[in-house]
């Protein structure tokens, strides 16, 4: 090969090296699919901004889909993840109905599947991340009973029955309550969506019917909001107490302002790192807890600045 050759040849490697690369760096990329429940509430909305954040720092690529609560729909979704060979697949069940479809779709197609905030029990993920509901719901049941000198009427709005969170929450709730007797639980209603519109309904509803409530507790802000919204419509004549769950910026703001009187403020942000990191450890063929439960942290109006400030 002459100088003259050998140059030419230097200058095309040199001006295609940049395409070839990018498209090499891309090639590289793990697909990842991230189905997500309802991107109306924040708590989703959080999984999914951390996802989408650490993706590109942890060479994956991510295709987002939200079935906006409904589960037929999810089941779509996820069927159409998969016909797009996506090698992990990061999953937010959209209710309790059907929600063992997707993973059994996925797994029969070789996929990994990592279950977030709620797992199917009769088709878990290969990893499930969550807050431990249980620990968290009890700690939160204990400040509720300091925090009402132990006595109070106790109206349950409920999340979505059957899911991971409602059970566990209510489990651990009660469990705080077993050893607070002077609160007595008088309603309990379920709502559909996890939704501040919801809470509002039910909890005017117990109020209408019982106008001695004293104590509100929403499995999650948004029905505590929701609640707290209803004590305010119908101005009973004594202190009612709402208490959330979930950390969610307008839950955490409203603690601030004193309109809730406390949550629990989970780590989405790194539960979504979480999430990724194993969506990419298993397509490794790397080894993964079966359960990755993180801590929550109680939060009221004497921490909840740093909350705000930066979520966890």
């Amino acid at each position: 090969m002459t100088m003259k050759t050998r140059m030419l040849a230097l200058a095309l490697a040199l001006a295609v090296s940049p395409l070839a690369l990018s498209g090499a760096l891309a090639a590289d990329k793990i697909k990842v699919g991230l189905a997500v429940a309802n991107l109306q509430a924040d708590f989703f909305n959080q999984i999914k901004q951390s996802v989408e954040k650490n993706a590109e720092a942890m060479g994956a690529e991510v295709i987002t889909v939200d079935a906006k609560g409904d589960g037929a729909t999810q089941v779509s979704q996820i069927q159409d993840l998969i016909t797009q060979k996506v090698q992990a697949l990061i999953y937010i069940p959209a209710g309790a109905a059907a929600a063992s479809v997707p993973v059994k779709a996925a797994k029969a197609a070789g996929i990994p599947v990592i279950a977030v905030d709620r797992n199917p029990a009769d088709a878990p993920g290969d990893t499930f991340i969550a807050t431990n509901s249980v620990v968290a719901a009890k700690t939160l049941g204990d400040y509720a009973c300091k925090q009402t000198g132990g006595t109070g009427v106790l109206g349950v709005i409920q999340g979505q029955i059957g899911t991971t969170p409602e059970l566990d929450r209510d489990k651990g709730f009660k469990e705080a309550m077993s050893a607070c007797p002077g609160i007595k639980e008088v309603a309990r209603e379920a709502s559909k969506m996890w939704m501040k519109d919801e809470g509002f309904n039910i909890a005017q509803n117990m109020l209408q019917r019982d106008p001695t409530i004293s104590v509100f507790f929403g499995r999650a802000d948004a029905l505590a909001l929701g609640a707290a919204q209803a004590v305010k419509a119908t101005g009973p004549d004594h202190k009612v107490w709402v208490f959330g769950f979930d950390g969610d910026l307008a839950g955490l703001k409203a603690v601030k302002d004193g309109t809730l009187d406390g949550t629990m403020t989970q780590r989405t942000q790194f539960m979504g790192k979480l999430a990724l990191q194993s969506a990419l450890d298993l397509v490794a063929g790397k080894k993964v807890p079966a359960e990755q439960l993180q801590d929550a942290a109680l939060t009221t109006k004497d921490n909840v600045d740093q909350y705000i400030a930066e979520h966890p």
